[in-house]
Formats: C-alpha cells, structure tokens, sequence
C-alpha cells in the first residue's frame, strides 16, 4: 500500500509534511507521534514533535502545537487548541473551544469546561 503525506507551507516557508492518522484520518506531522489507539477525528492537527498517548480523543478542528503531550484516555473536545510543550495529563478532558497557553500542565483526571482559556500564572494552570 502507497503512503500518501500532505504538505503545508506556514507563512515563514517552512514545510510540514503529515500523514493521515489510522484511526480517524487526522492529520499527523511525520515529526510526532500518535499511538495507533488514539483517535484523532480528520479536521485535527498534530504537530511535529508532539505526542498523543494510547486511548486519547482529539476532536474536530482541534490543534496539538509542537512539543505538546495529550496523556492516555485525555479527551480533547472539537476546536480546541493544546499550546506548544503543553502537557495534558491521563484521563484528562478539555471542553470543546478551549485554549490551553503554552508549557501549562494540565493534571491527571483535571475536567476544563468548554470554552476556557488556560494560562499559566506563578507556574500553575489556571483558568482565566
């Protein structure tokens, strides 16, 4: 069977190249690593150097930004957008249109209401 990658060039010329994710057709850079047990719905994105975990969910239209890890069983509602080197923790679950800033933990088991922006303040994710 032929692999096929999709390519997109950002605005500074650099190119990504993805492959279509198994289990649900998302969009994963060649760079990152997704377990074969997760989904990841066919409008999302992972990107280069991230890493989604066995059983985790990334819901439509959602992006995982470089460097970012999504936990086991973690649940990423649609449109939501994990920031770069953000980590998600096991059985965690993110609301559909939420944000979550760069370099935030987000706990095990932690439950972010939909539409919430996540910043971190003094070193610990809060909701803003």
């Amino acid at each position: 069977m032929k692999r096929v990658f999709e390519e997109f060039e950002d605005e500074s010329g650099t190119v990504t190249r993805y492959r279509r994710h198994d289990n649900g057709r998302g969009l994963v850079s060649l760079k990152a690593t997704a377990h074969a047990t997760a989904f990841i719905e066919s409008s999302a994105y992972v990107e280069p150097g991230a890493e989604v975990a066995a059983n985790a969910w990334i819901g439509a239209g959602s992006w995982i930004d470089a460097g970012a890890f999504v936990g086991a069983g973690a649940f990423i509602g649609s449109n939501v957008h994990i920031g770069e080197g953000a980590h998600i923790g096991r059985g965690a679950k993110v609301g559909s249109y939420s944000k979550v800033a760069p370099l935030v933990h987000v706990g095990d088991g932690v439950r972010v209401d939909r539409d919430t922006r996540v910043e971190a303040r003094d070193g610990v994710a809060k909701a803003a």
